[in-house]
């Protein structure tokens, strides 16, 4: 899975953890928190992302990426690692 539907996936996560978010576009420079996803639901964010794509890591190594194309490259990275 490449970087790209990785992204697709935490957008998708995003819209469905942050109902109010549903209409707005999100792009993958957009960060979590300006848009307004509180530190609860990118958790819940993450995690879910993490079970829809299979991979297993702690969330302590998933703390470096500032908007949501980052972080989808680092699970892109962690899942060929």
């Amino acid at each position: 899975m490449d970087s790209d539907r990785i992204a697709e996936i935490i957008i998708a996560e995003i819209r469905s953890t942050v109902p109010e978010l549903e209409a707005q576009p999100i792009a993958r420079a957009d960060s979590m928190a300006d848009l307004g996803v509180d530190s609860i639901e990118r958790s819940e964010i993450i995690l879910a992302t993490l079970e829809a794509i299979g991979l297993k890591v702690p969330m302590v190594q998933l703390h470096g990426p500032r908007n949501i194309g980052e972080l989808a490259d680092l699970l892109h990275a962690k899942s060929k690692a």
